[in-house]
């Protein structure tokens, strides 16, 4: 099992991370937490685009910007589609979005700000209770391989959280 801290990314992939930390952006905008994800099939064509919706009214707490990325790929792509598929995110997926990349067949994970890094910009706000669970732990439980590259870019992917989170 391939789980480079920082390994190098192409041009195209480096790319489509920096589209992860601007759909997060997007989603800040509009009022809700910002991470943003996308998963793109083997080819490297975009398949899916999600912000976070975790807030409530219309959102709830299972709408990380990974998890729905995640469910939409596979809604459109179905299993088969789903091999050689990469999954980019603006932050280190929680347990609960590695779990859906995990289920729905995604081969590969990049992201770009870690999960420690990430603690400590949002401190102790509930409204980010976060796991302290890396998700190479929880792909290394997992019976098939999944490559996860990061962190990566962690200052441009840390700006979008810097003043937003109340700790």
């Amino acid at each position: 099992m391939t789980n480079a801290l920082a390994q190098p990314l192409s041009g195209d992939e480096l790319r489509l991370l920096r589209r992860a930390i601007e759909i997060g952006h997007e989603a800040r905008q509009a009022g809700r937490h910002p991470f943003g994800a996308l998963v793109t099939d083997a080819a490297g064509n975009i398949v899916a685009e999600r912000g976070n919706n975790s807030v409530p009214p219309e959102g709830d707490p299972t709408q990380h910007a990974e998890l729905a990325a995640a469910a939409a790929a596979f809604r459109e792509l179905g299993a088969e589609g789903m091999i050689g598929s990469t999954l980019f995110t603006s932050a280190e997926p929680c347990a609960m979005c590695t779990g859906a990349a995990y289920w729905t067949g995604i081969d590969k994970i990049v992201y770009a700000l870690s999960e420690e890094r990430l603690l400590s910009l949002t401190g102790d706000d509930p409204e980010n209770p976060t796991f302290a669970l890396p998700c190479r732990e929880v792909v290394a439980r997992g019976q098939r391989e999944i490559q996860v590259v990061g962190p990566l870019i962690e200052d441009e992917a840390a700006i979008d959280h810097e003043g937003f989170w109340n700790h």
